[in-house]
């Protein structure tokens, strides 16, 4: 899988997808250093200052204002970059060797959210966290 993360509102969705799915249990350095590694993949650095904004306007809130704000946005993209948001957020928490319960749940809500909940059930299944 690899789609192109090119225009500004695909980088603005996917930083916020990224961030608020680290910052779901607490940011730690490593999830920082995956997102700023991201951030740099795809220059996005912009991007992911606004997604960070965006989360900490209200820290407690941040989660559910993000699910609207990806539902309204993704469900007008591609079903394909969809599924490769969803894909590239699992690859991130495994390249930490784990992924919590809190991020993984936090995942199938958004999948849920986009219509793409089998996909990334499929992904886990390939792909399981430790």
């Amino acid at each position: 899988m690899s789609q192109p993360i090119n225009s500004k509102k695909e980088k603005m969705a996917f930083m916020l997808l990224m961030s608020v799915v680290f910052h779901y249990h607490g940011l730690d350095q490593e999830e920082e250093e995956l997102l700023d590694g991201y951030a740099k993949k795809f220059d996005a650095f912009e991007e992911l200052k606004w997604a960070n904004e965006f989360i900490s306007k209200d820290y407690i809130s941040a989660f559910d204002r993000a699910r609207d704000y990806l539902k309204d946005s993704l469900l007008k993209m591609d079903n394909a970059i969809r599924v490769e948001f969803i894909h590239q957020v699992w690859a991130a928490n495994n390249t930490k060797g784990y992924i919590t319960e809190m991020e993984a749940r936090a995942m199938i809500k958004l999948a849920k959210d986009w219509e793409v909940e089998n996909d990334l059930l499929e992904i886990a299944r390939i792909q399981p966290g430790q």
